[in-house]
């Protein structure tokens, strides 16, 4: 049975039992409140010297009375019933649409139509119902369009290794290189696809959660000093300055120590790609309220406010061709967010072109309470 007639069935029925009960109850309490009425006629035609004839008047007076009661509700009991009728069918037509504009949307939905979207027809829990439908259907349209881009994007940085390698497989064959040469070359960009699997895994598994962290108390500037003593080589070699500056003393951060170096190197790694030759980059460590914040600031181009929102999106760069010759994936600020919020922190970016770009963190202060404890 389609859910239209079982809602006009029950509505109908719900309908005509009340006017069945109705019916009897003004059968059944008329009596009570005409009955005062026909004692005070019979009182006055007593006064009047009618008091002989006074039963059998009653008994008439209460007989028609409740006859044309009851005459009067019969006659009207077909128009309550029309009216019954009309106002079921009106509420089962309205339930009835909801219901099938959700069963559409849903069936379009199952076979792919993430751009589905439902009206909003009412303003109770059926509209509350197509408002759920309508943000499921955006959040699956956005997963499926991120999956699209992923593979594209994945097959995109594929690409240039895999034309690398052919090149070098066939100027091997062809005795154009010599097999130092491309040994040397097919060596390259097999790290450099094995550094993009390995990027991609951890990114994956840092977006389901599925990261472990090992947190415990962290002294803040021994951090900061362990990835300056990391990479004070590497910036020394493009001549870019890396300095640190850090209050003393600072809390304890309760953090996992290899994650937070991991973060601090995909943020000095960006620094060091895109600050020019004579420029510097700042480590800082403050405290902020009941957390500590790291900071990195560069000195390089600054990224254009369009692109700020998008920074931490996978695969995403601001200057595409720049990034990809310089070998970075696309992943790596996507993982130091990832990593800063299991820990508890957060993570943004300030910049303005021209001047220079700052990646700030933060890192909850450790209380002497474990999560255990």
């Amino acid at each position: 049975m389609r859910l239209f007639l079982k809602l006009f069935l029950s509505h109908l029925l719900v309908a005509l039992l009340a006017l069945v009960l109705l019916l009897l109850l003004a059968e059944a309490f008329a009596p009570a409140f005409y009955r005062g009425h026909v004692e005070r006629m019979l009182h006055a035609l007593s006064m009047m010297g009618g008091g002989m004839m006074g039963e059998a008047l009653r008994r008439d007076l209460e007989e028609g009375l409740r006859s044309t009661l009851t005459a009067a509700l019969l006659a009207a009991l077909p128009l309550a019933a029309l009216g019954a009728l009309l106002t079921a069918s009106f509420a089962s037509l309205r339930l009835a649409r909801t219901a099938r504009l959700l069963a559409e949307g849903s069936r379009r939905m199952a076979e792919g139509e993430y751009g589905v979207r439902l009206p909003l027809l009412e303003r109770d829990e059926l509209g509350e119902l197509a408002l759920h439908f309508n943000r499921l259907a955006e959040a699956l349209e956005k997963v499926e369009k991120t999956r699209a881009e992923l593979i594209g994007t994945v097959a995109h940085e594929l690409r240039t290794p895999l034309a690398a390698l052919q090149g070098y497989a066939e100027g091997l064959m062809d005795g154009v290189l010599s097999k130092e040469k491309a040994a040397e070359g097919i060596l390259r960009e097999v790290k450099a696809m094995r550094r993009l699997v390995e990027d991609l895994s951890l990114v994956s598994r840092v977006e389901a959660k599925a990261v472990e962290i090992r947190p415990r108390p962290l002294d803040p500037k021994g951090l900061l000093e362990e990835a300056l003593a990391r990479f004070q080589s590497a910036f020394q070699a493009k001549g870019v300055a890396l300095s640190l500056e850090a209050q003393d003393p600072l809390p304890q951060v309760w953090a996992d120590e290899e994650r937070v170096l991991q973060v601090l190197a995909n943020l000095l790694t960006n620094a060091l790609r895109y600050t020019p030759q004579g420029g510097e980059v700042r480590l800082r460590a403050f405290r902020q309220g009941e957390a500590v914040a790291f900071q990195v600031a560069d000195t390089g181009p600054g990224i254009p406010e369009e692109h700020l929102p998008h920074i931490f999106e996978r695969f995403y760069r601001v200057d595409k061709a720049r990034s990809r010759k310089e070998g970075g994936s696309g992943v790596g600020l996507t993982v130091a967010k990832g990593l800063v919020e299991a820990m508890g922190g957060r993570i943004f970016v300030e910049s303005r072109v021209g001047e220079g770009t700052t990646f700030t963190f933060t890192l909850p202060l450790y209380t002497g309470l474990t999560l255990k404890g």
